[in-house]
């Protein structure tokens, strides 16, 4: 088992940068590259706050290249945050197309 190497392939894997998971950390992007270099210790603080920042569970880190699966087959609802830069003039039309026409209603609850 080798949770470096894995975070390394998952990161390689989903496209994300050593900089996303330096920000979610609040550290240096050579904090992250230190720790795929095998010259910082990986701390286990660190290991919910980057499973979050690559899309997965902490289980899927340590067993990676497998899939673990909880018996009696239940699954844990996931979270999704999609983020988007628009222009102020497209927000509207965004919206609309997501929410419908009661974007306002959702947005002012």
């Amino acid at each position: 088992m080798d949770i470096v190497k894995n975070i390394f392939e998952i990161r390689k894997e989903k496209g994300v940068s050593q900089e996303v998971i330096a920000y979610a950390l609040g550290v240096d992007t050579s904090v992250i590259s230190n720790i795929e270099k095998r010259k910082r210790e990986l701390k286990v603080s660190e290991l919910e706050i980057i499973a979050k920042a690559l899309g997965v569970d902490v289980l899927y880190l340590i067993t990676y290249p497998h899939v673990y699966e909880k018996k009696g087959g239940e699954k844990e609802p996931v979270e999704a945050i999609l983020q988007i830069k628009l222009q102020s003039d497209k927000k509207e039309q965004v919206l609309k197309l997501i929410f419908g026409e009661n974007n306002l209603e959702i947005l002012n609850k």
